[in-house]
């Protein structure tokens, strides 16, 4: 069975203290992520929101697509959902970047989440967080909403036949779906949890909140990641989490790609 490489929260563009772009230390996890985990083809690299600080600018787009162009080349497979910052500065969205996210990571512009991709003996589900919060009355903050469509969408995939005979499924958005600061929280939560507790969902992960815990049992769900912020902003805890399903979660480990800052 495929095993997971968590990632989040990379904030390509954003500078650090010493004003050093965070996509040169992104460089240097892909580096080492390239060198320690071989064969390539035996992972599945997820990486949950907040690819750019700012999808204002394009150029982060481009250069998180070179990464993750390197990533595949080398043989990893890649997975992506959006965060608040990949559809706008973070605090403040806009519709006209979901079509170039969309567009930029899935050549696809105009596809429906949820995102089914079966791997393996896996089902990856990834999520939409910010599907709602692109309205004028609710686009400001870093608050996420999937919707009702979306839920709808969901809970249909999750009944398909060839979900529920897959070994294992994973389910993967951006907002934390256990954290309720305001401004900051998944304002469906509840109502995902109720769709997600109607099936059998073996791990669910998330960034956003850039703290990095586990959640487990919530909801059912064996395992429950936050990933913190890989690239580490601002000084804050980042994990780069190697999954084995097939094995006890206490044989999770984190990959420390990272080990300088």
């Amino acid at each position: 069975m495929k095993k997971i490489i968590h990632l989040s929260d990379l904030h390509i563009g954003f500078r650090d203290s010493r004003g050093r772009n965070l996509g040169d230390r992104f460089h240097d996890l892909v580096r080492n992520l390239v060198f320690e985990k071989q064969p390539a083809e035996n992972y599945v690299v997820v990486i949950t929101g907040d690819l750019v600080e700012s999808a204002t600018e394009t150029a982060n787009y481009d250069e998180v697509r070179l990464h993750l162009e390197a990533l595949r080349e080398r043989g990893f497979t890649v997975l992506v959902c959006p965060g608040n910052h990949d559809y706008g500065t973070g605090i403040l969205g806009s519709k006209k970047f979901v079509r170039t996210f969309k567009h930029t990571f899935f050549r696809d512009p105009d596809f429906d989440y949820p995102k089914l991709d079966l791997i393996g003996e896996i089902a990856f589900i990834g999520l939409d967080s910010m599907a709602e919060e692109l309205s004028w009355y609710d686009r400001l903050f870093a608050e996420g909403e999937i919707g009702k469509h979306q839920l709808h969408r969901l809970d249909q995939l999750l009944s398909r036949d060839s979900v529920r005979s897959a070994a294992r499924r994973v389910v993967y958005l951006h907002h934390h779906p256990f954290d309720s600061r305001p401004f900051h929280h998944l304002k469906d939560s509840q109502k995902l949890g109720e769709a997600l507790q109607g099936h059998t969902i073996d791990c669910i992960l998330y960034g956003h909140n850039h703290a990095g815990r586990k959640h487990h049992g919530q909801w059912g769900i064996h395992r429950c990641y936050d990933a913190g912020t890989s690239t580490r902003k601002k000084g804050r805890p980042g994990h780069h989490r190697v999954i084995n399903l097939d094995r006890d979660v206490n044989c999770d480990y984190d990959g420390n790609f990272l080990t300088e800052i």
